[in-house]
């Protein structure tokens, strides 16, 4: 049985309202099977409070350019970077997820897990501050800041070559497949026109990755 008063401990943040903490970890599987909202939203608003928090931090505590600024805070909030912090709070054991989701690995689902760790970070927000959400970042993110940012980053660094050159870059999810609960995506990544690269993955910004991925090798073969 899960203890969610022993994960607040963990982040070092008691919450006021308690179902904002259920609903940060409640999978769409489990929310369509019983009835219930899932954490999609606060997973939207958890996003960007880590940005803004990641971007203070950065300003405050570094020399970078802008370039270099918004480099580094994408690796920091990157997935794989996402998925450290989550684990080091062991935050997939607490997961609401549903029969065919819990069956078929989704509590080791990268993108699952990335998602619930920012819609509790947005549930953060919503039951108290900013200020609160940073001080939680600084417990359980910063102290991996040093790890996360020796990512590759292959949308960042791609970018970084288009721009260079002025051309410009988009990215499409071509094909998904697999049942609802187990889905692959396919993406594409187009320099102005030109198809550069294709990828796959398990969630949309993992696709997106290796189509970028595939695109710098191609270009270091050019």
């Amino acid at each position: 049985m899960r203890d969610l008063n022993e994960l607040q401990n963990k982040i070092g943040y008691e919450f006021k309202d308690g179902s904002l903490l259920d609903l940060a970890l409640t999978h769409s599987s489990y929310a369509n099977e019983h009835d219930l909202d899932c954490n999609e939203r606060l997973e939207y608003l958890g996003d960007a409070v880590l940005d803004l928090c990641i971007s203070c931090y950065l300003y405050n505590n570094s020399h970078y350019d802008e370039g270099g600024l918004s480099k580094t805070r994408a690796k920091a909030v990157c997935e794989e970077a996402l998925n450290v912090y989550a684990e080091k709070i062991n935050l997939s054991s607490y997961l609401l997820l549903g029969n065919g989701e819990e069956h078929s690995g989704g509590r080791k689902r990268p993108a699952i897990i990335a998602d619930a760790f920012e819609a509790m970070l947005g549930a953060i927000l919503l039951d108290d501050s900013f200020e609160a959400v940073y001080k939680v970042v600084e417990k359980i993110v910063l102290p991996f800041f040093d790890v996360v940012v020796k990512f590759k980053d292959y949308k960042s660094i791609f970018q970084e070559k288009v721009q260079a050159d002025r051309r410009t870059l988009h990215y499409e999810i071509v094909k998904e497949t697999g049942p609802a609960n187990d889905k692959s995506y396919e993406a594409v990544v187009f320099m102005d026109d030109i198809l550069m690269g294709r990828g796959e993955g398990r969630s949309k910004k993992e696709a997106e990755q290796n189509a970028a991925k595939e695109a710098l090798k191609k270009e270091a073969h050019n």
